[in-house]
């Protein structure tokens, strides 16, 4: 495979994850909302009403930093890594409560993991745009 066709499957890769991933701006707009889609439960006040809503606009932050990596080779190494690192913290997070809210996250966790593998493979091929 040449490597303007590499570089073609990594970015289309890293824009279709980096939208995914930033339909998560959801939480900071509808934070009681979606913490009831996502875990079943409810925010108790103004406190954690901040926290995911601050928690949205981060995992946003990753989808944009995957799309530009995706649309400037120079950073897509470091995109792949910070974006990958923090899919495998969400996982592993959510993984630790066992089975509690896998009902709600399950596709995410799938979804992610199929993320973290494509970025390992990316990363590990070291194949540079």
């Amino acid at each position: 495979m040449s490597g303007a066709m590499w570089s073609k499957i990594v970015a289309g890769v890293m824009i279709a994850s980096g939208l995914l991933t930033l339909t998560m701006l959801y939480a900071a707009v509808a934070p009681a909302a979606a913490v009831q889609q996502m875990f079943g439960e409810s925010i108790g006040g103004a406190m954690e009403t901040v926290v995911v809503r601050n928690w949205g606009v981060l995992i946003g932050l990753m989808g944009a930093l995957l799309i530009l990596g995706a649309l400037n080779p120079g950073s897509r190494r470091l995109a792949l890594v910070v974006a990958g690192a923090s899919k495998i913290a969400f996982i592993g997070l959510i993984l630790a409560q066992g089975d509690r809210y896998l009902g709600g996250l399950g596709a995410a966790i799938a979804i992610d993991s199929v993320m973290i593998v494509l970025f390992a493979i990316f990363l590990l091929t070291g194949r540079r745009a």
